[in-house]
Formats: C-alpha cells, structure tokens, sequence
C-alpha cells in the first residue's frame, strides 16, 4: 500500500538539516525561519549552533536537534557522552550519534553496546525528552555495513536503550535505501524509530522510506521534499 500524508503531516517526520562544515550563522538562522514555516519535526545542526537555534525556536513545535561523535564515529564512548550533555545542557531536544562503526564491522555487540550506553544514559539523565533529557538516534551507517552487521548494530541499540536508528551520516559512501530501511524496521520491532537519511530529496524519496519503515526522515532538502510532487 502507497502512503500518502499530506504536506503538513509529511513536514512532522522531517529533520531539517544544515551540517556541513562552512555553514554559516545565516545559514543556520534562515533554516530556523524556513522550518518554524514549514513546521517541521526539529532543525538538525552542529553542536556549535545549539544555544542559537534552540533560542530562535522556542516557543515552537520544531525540536532542536543536533549530531554526536559526528560524522565518524571514532570518538571515546566518554567524549560523546560528555558532547551529548553538554548539547542538551545547551537546549537541544534530540541527540544523533555515530556509533562505533569498527566495532559494528568487526562484530564486537559488547563494545557496541558500551558505546551507546554510555551516550544513552547521558542524554537520558535528566528525564525523558523534554523533560530534562533528550532523544537518542543511533546512527549506524548502514553503507559501511553488510547486512548482517546493520541487525547486530540496531539489536546492540536497542539493548543499550537509545530511541531511534539511524540510516547514515550523509558524509559517508552512499545515504539511505529503502531495503535497508526495511531490514532495520524488521530488526528493532514497531516500539523503535526508524530515521532514514542521506539522499533523501523528493517527496517520493520520503515517502518510499516511510513506507519502508521510517518514522523519521533527515534531510538537507526539506523544503524541496514538501514542495514537490
């Protein structure tokens, strides 16, 4: 069956994002206004950028949101703990963090586990999201990964109590793909997100992915992706 929302319901599973390095504060300033507009689901940016959207979207629906250990992945498990407190501290509603890749390739669930753990019981530390704490999206960059290690990685997320999994960074080899997107809807069950990004550009890409599984999309493309066809 072919999904079909309406724009404004559409907007509430998109993630705006502006995340490249020479993103400029006018960049990250006409985003906040472009998405409070278009009222999507949280604007995604760089930990740096934080205190300025979260005070240029308050009072809205639109979630801050911002990325951890990014784009790699490569960081001490205690660094992107600190990282994620220190972003939520700043006002960001959600947190998106790269998981140990490496460890995904070489099929170590223990050390998955311990890494988003680690940045799980930060983000959760104050409370639910919203409520002191933050929602966690684990980003496994499903282009590194055969398919094998993407279920060890979404099972390792879940046992380590993050909310989300998460396609793909962007930065890496390729983005998100519908068959992937279904093998990680199959591998956490209904009570877990699903965010697929990277390439995510039209309406059909959106769409195609929501009814692969995704509950979230993230998209440098947001405003395109609502006003197409």
């Amino acid at each position: 069956m072919t999904v079909s929302l309406t724009t404004a319901e559409l907007a509430k599973y998109i993630d705006a994002t502006a995340l490249k390095a020479d993103t400029s504060e006018a960049d990250v300033r006409r985003l906040v206004a472009e998405s409070r507009e278009a009222g999507v689901k949280s604007v995604c940016i760089n930990p740096v950028w934080v205190p300025l959207v979260a005070a240029e979207l308050a009072g809205s629906d639109v979630l801050t949101c911002t990325v951890i250990g990014f784009p790699l992945g490569a960081n001490a498990s205690e660094v992107k703990a600190f990282e994620a407190r220190q972003a939520i501290d700043a006002g960001a509603d959600e947190v998106d963090m790269v998981l140990d890749i490496a460890a995904a390739r070489a099929g170590d669930r223990a050390r998955l586990v311990a890494d988003v753990r680690a940045v799980a019981e930060a983000a959760h530390a104050g409370g639910p999201a919203g409520e002191g704490g933050a929602l966690l999206k684990v980003i496994v960059e499903t282009a590194l990964l055969d398919d094998d290690a993407i279920v060890l990685a979404c099972e390792a997320t879940v046992e380590a109590g993050a909310d989300f999994v998460k396609t793909s960074t962007g930065f890496s080899t390729a983005g998100a793909t519908v068959e992937h997107v279904a093998l990680m809807r199959r591998t956490v069950g209904e009570d877990i997100g699903v965010k697929a990004s990277g390439g995510v550009r039209t309406r059909a890409d959106a769409l195609a992915m929501i009814e692969a599984g995704a509950t979230r999309i993230g998209a440098s493309s947001a405003l395109a992706i609502l006003g197409s066809d």
